[in-house]
């Protein structure tokens, strides 16, 4: 382990403990004693306020009410952050309009020659969303909808909401609580529980106009809100066998809610079990375009007529063209 990583290891060590010792440190970190003084030392040079203890049972501990030090990256973290940063373009993520200024912050955290791989990586770094043209280039859906960081910042203080929802030119106001917000295909999501109506809803941030928080002294606990959750959960309908070459395709893509049970121990094998509300003709599009996205290496166990027939139709459509 390299001097700079072991440092960093040893003061977050150190900071989660009201008091420890130098053979502590030895024994953890597996360094001799000359080394482990030498490394506190170095971290107290550093700013971190440690106050050494006399007497047979003495150690160190950190002083209450100080202000620790910066943390310090290794090449290795920033590289992973710089990678992790390319890999959020076009994904409509809040917090991220400052990308440029970010950017330049994470390569003024390590060397020259460091930064020059950075810029490297960057080039020949290429993820799902990016313009292989012109790597910097970032498209208009990049920006996420401008209700979503208002939204995130509601739920850090209370999960009780009320939102108004503008769709079709009609406008309505409703009091949810938010029990996930979720991102999938490029768009973000709420699932609420609509505490009028005692059911549970889908909903789009696109069409959020307005967000506030409210008491929640008056309105359903949580706990209350899960039983009754549990007591609607749909009888399942769809039931499908995968394959490998199936498999391979769910991990890809599937909706967010879907999930497998395996059935061997190699994972060559799976069950899938879901519930498809037949009167929504959105869902439907979406499981029939899905059941053939995920190929030939299926079998439909079970699934309700209109599936069957939406399948048909696409068939029909195809064969056409």
């Amino acid at each position: 382990m390299k001097k700079v990583e072991r440092i960093n290891i040893i003061m977050r060590y150190i900071n989660n403990r009201s008091h420890f010792t130098i053979s502590e440190i030895m024994e953890e970190f597996n360094i001799s004693r000359s080394t482990a003084i030498r490394d506190i030392r170095e971290i107290e040079v550093m700013g971190m306020p440690l106050v050494a203890e006399v007497g047979r049972d003495g150690g160190y501990f950190v002083m209450h009410n100080s202000v620790l030090p910066e943390v310090r990256f290794t090449d290795n973290e920033i590289k992973a952050l710089f990678i992790a940063f390319m890999a959020t373009r076009n994904q409509q993520l809040p917090y991220l309009k400052s990308r440029q200024s970010l950017a330049e912050k994470l390569l003024g955290l390590i060397s020259e020659s460091s930064q020059d791989d950075l810029v490297l990586l960057n080039k020949i770094l290429l993820f799902q969303s990016t313009n292989p043209s012109n790597p910097d280039l970032l498209e208009l859906s990049d920006l996420p909808h401008p209700m979503l960081e208002k939204l995130i910042e509601t739920l850090l203080f209370s999960s009780y909401l009320l939102i108004t929802i503008k769709e079709e030119n009609v406008t309505k106001t409703c009091s949810i609580y938010l029990l996930h917000l979720y991102h999938d295909r490029g768009l973000w999501f709420i699932e609420g529980f609509d505490l009028t109506e005692e059911r549970k809803e889908i909903i789009p941030v696109d069409i959020l106009t307005d967000i506030k928080s409210f008491s929640a002294k008056k309105s359903l606990s949580k706990k209350k809100i899960l039983e009754i959750i549990s007591k609607q959960k749909k009888t399942v309908n769809f039931i499908i066998e995968l394959g490998p070459a199936a498999i391979s395709q769910f991990k890809k893509y599937h909706p967010l809610l879907v999930t497998i049970s395996y059935r061997d121990p190699y994972q060559s094998t799976a069950i899938l079990k879901t519930f498809i509300d037949v009167n929504k003709s959105d869902e439907l599009v979406e499981m029939t375009n899905w059941l053939l996205f995920l190929g030939e290496d299926v079998t439909i166990k079970a699934a309700p007529k209109e599936l069957f027939d939406r399948l048909e139709e696409r068939l029909r459509l195809l064969l056409r063209t």
